[in-house]
């Protein structure tokens, strides 16, 4: 009777010997430790310092938000292989490539020398020797090192390099670190090095400067990201604990490869600034890494770090309507590494309806309120935020024209890489959002020198809507900057009455606080499934040099995408579209009489639009890589009729992950 009432109550009493020989004896759970073996490849930024010997005029280098110094903010990427040991000691390898940041114009502007040196990269080839305390590994490196070494030997202002000559020194490196497991297959370091390179000797007797001895000792101090491959790269790890992941950071990357050229072309007369009528060929190079945190419940920090190398055709001058979207003002024949963005990014949601925020470059997985406000402060570049258009607005990806991707007439807020500092305010509601920002402006036309003495601010309004089952955007945008600038009339009434006085230091010296102001409008809208439309138009006032993006005054353009579903191959796209540029009375006027703008200008001018014609083929050649094959013909370049047309064709190699 006891044993069938137990039973009915679902427990079972057996006499207490029994139970104590029959339950089962729980094994004592291993913990798992983390194994540091394999290959990982990742990226690293940083601050250094360099002494190149006495006499040697260290060229001084962007320090970000640190101060200047001989290497400044530093950057590159690294790769390697671990091999963990049975009693925890990490034996490794090590190859990577450190690039400098460019000048200081401000800082050298201060102290001008004859000559200046500097160090356009270090590379190394290390040994680790680590001890794995499971997620955790201080370790000792040191190894090979080599750098290359460059004078720049400058004009009469003791600032414009006329000259520069460089050298191979190798040497060796020591240098200590820690890395640190953080999550899936992502670990973090911090090292500092100290790298001791040979020394060379400079004959600068064919300037009047004598010989200069440059011998390198710098100090480099590191702070990067790995990504763990296993033992074999090509495979995932097999029976490796991996770290659980973590949607409160991201990291994306790109690399851009783009090479142009034309033939010769049509050119009775030219200048410095004008395209070069023999033909010219010239490749652009840049790798971004894309790294964001979730700092708390909204707020997001992100974090561009970006390597740049090489030239846009005749060192990005020539034409108004640039062709090499990927082309800075600021070439180097080196890499050199810029902290392109950083900034604060913090959402307000509003409640009712959620949409999904997708992973992505800048941009965090998660949910989001329709209804938010968002306030954005920091480094970024304007077109982050406004004059989007989802046809026409990567040149690493559409079109490459710059009157294509933007509104070519915003003189919108810039450095010479196109970035500037500021504040953006944003309203969305499901059907429309307007937007607002506030922006540093350049200190002068072309200037890398970013101030708020005076500033640049625009207003959007962006309206969504379907037309004819097919969904559309319309954005329109007004804006106003004030800046360091001349005033076209002005200058050329000045010139007049001294004949004797170049136009272009007239316009320098007449150069003060004025504004200029302007309108955009940016449409796009699907047409069927795969194949969208756009158009943009573009006016400013024209009565004022041009401070920060291109020479245009007023413009339109527009054209077609379309996808590659229709022929099997969905990744592909088609684009073909064209622009057309002009320029104000005062404005030509100027150019006519011999004034440069910032990209343009022949000597004289017989004035027509400058008109452009772009289609590319964007091939994908495996999921995140492209291969693109680009046609652009300008007529009337830089709006004069006595030059070209120029036919320009490209490609370009882009990949992202």
């Amino acid at each position: 009777m006891r044993t069938a009432a137990a039973l009915a109550s679902g427990v079972l009493v057996l006499p207490a010997s029994g139970r104590a020989a029959d339950l089962p004896v729980k094994a004592p759970v291993a913990k798992t430790l983390y194994d540091w073996t394999g290959f990982y490849v990742g990226g690293h930024i940083g601050y250094g310092d360099a002494g190149f010997g006495p006499g040697t005029n260290p060229l001084p280098e962007q320090g970000g938000l640190l101060p200047h110094s001989a290497t400044g903010f530093i950057g590159g990427y690294q790769l390697g292989y671990n091999r963990q040991l049975s009693n925890r000691v990490v034996l490794g390898i090590e190859a990577d490539s450190t690039f400098t940041s460019p000048a200081d114009g401000p800082a050298l502007a201060r102290s001008p020398a004859p000559f200046n040196t500097t160090i356009d990269y270090v590379g190394t080839v290390r040994g680790r020797v680590g001890y794995a305390f499971d997620r955790f590994m201080p370790y000792v490196t040191g190894g090979f090192a080599w750098g290359h070494t460059r004078i720049n030997v400058n004009d009469g202002d003791g600032i414009t390099s006329i000259f520069p000559v460089g050298h191979y020194q190798a040497g060796w490196t020591a240098g200590l670190g820690f890395e640190y497991a953080v999550s899936g297959n992502w670990t973090a370091k911090a090292e500092y090095d100290y790298v001791d390179l040979s020394r060379k000797t400079y004959d600068l007797s064919g300037f009047g400067l004598g010989s200069v001895n440059v011998d390198p000792r710098i100090h480099l101090f590191k702070l990067g990201l790995n990504y763990q491959f296993g033992d074999t790269p090509w495979m995932p790890a097999v029976g490796k604990p991996k770290l659980p992941e973590s949607d409160d950071w991201n990291v994306h990357a790109q690399t851009t490869v783009l090479p142009q050229g034309y033939g010769p072309i049509h050119s009775p007369y030219a200048s410095p600034q004008s395209l070069p009528g023999g033909g010219q060929f010239q490749a652009t190079w840049t790798t971004t890494a894309f790294l964001g945190a979730r700092l708390w419940d909204g707020g997001e920090f992100y974090f561009n770090p970006e390597l740049a190398q090489g030239f846009g055709l005749n060192g990005t001058l020539g034409l108004a309507g640039f062709p090499n979207g990927e082309a800075q003002k600021a070439g180097a024949a080196f890499p050199k590494i810029r902290a392109q963005r950083y900034y604060i990014k913090q959402t307000f949601g509003l409640g009712g309806e959620q949409e999904d925020v997708a992973d992505g470059p800048n941009q965090l997985a998660g949910k989001r309120d329709i209804d938010r406000v968002t306030l954005i402060v920091g480094r970024f570049a304007v077109g982050d935020f406004f004059d989007a258009n989802a046809y026409a607005k990567d040149p690493r990806a559409d079109f490459m024209n710059w009157a294509m991707w933007a509104s070519a007439a915003y003189d919108f807020p810039a450095d010479l890489p196109g970035y500037t500092r500021g504040a953006v305010a944003e309203f969305n509601r499901k059907g429309w959002a307007i937007r607002a920002g506030l922006f540093q402006v350049p200190d002068a036309p072309n200037s890398d020198v970013l101030t708020f003495k005076t500033g640049g601010s625009v207003v959007e309004f962006e309206e969504r809507h379907t037309l004819l089952e097919q969904p559309g955007k319309l954005r329109v945008g007004v804006f106003a900057n004030s800046g360091n600038t001349a005033n076209y009339r002005e200058v050329l009434a000045l010139a007049a009455a001294n004949p004797g006085l170049d136009i272009n230091g007239v316009a320098t010296a007449s150069q003060r606080t004025r504004s200029k102001y302007g309108v955009y409008v940016n449409f796009e809208q699907q047409l069927v499934s795969d194949v969208g439309l756009f158009a943009r138009a573009s006016w400013n006032d024209g009565q004022n040099q041009i401070l920060s993006f291109t020479d245009v005054d007023r413009s339109l353009s527009g054209g077609l995408s379309i996808k590659g579903s229709r022929w099997g191959r969905p990744d592909d796209t088609i684009g073909i579209g064209g622009a057309v540029n002009g320029l104000s009375a005062a404005h030509r006027d100027f150019l006519a009489s011999g004034g440069t703008g910032l990209l343009i200008g022949d000597g004289r001018l017989n004035y027509h639009t400058e008109r452009i014609l772009e289609a590319y083929y964007a091939y994908s050649v495996i999921k995140n890589v492209t291969l693109t094959a680009d046609y652009q013909l300008i007529a009337n370049p830089a709006y004069n009729a006595d030059r070209g047309p120029v036919s320009i064709f490209s490609g370009r190699i882009h990949a992202e992950f």
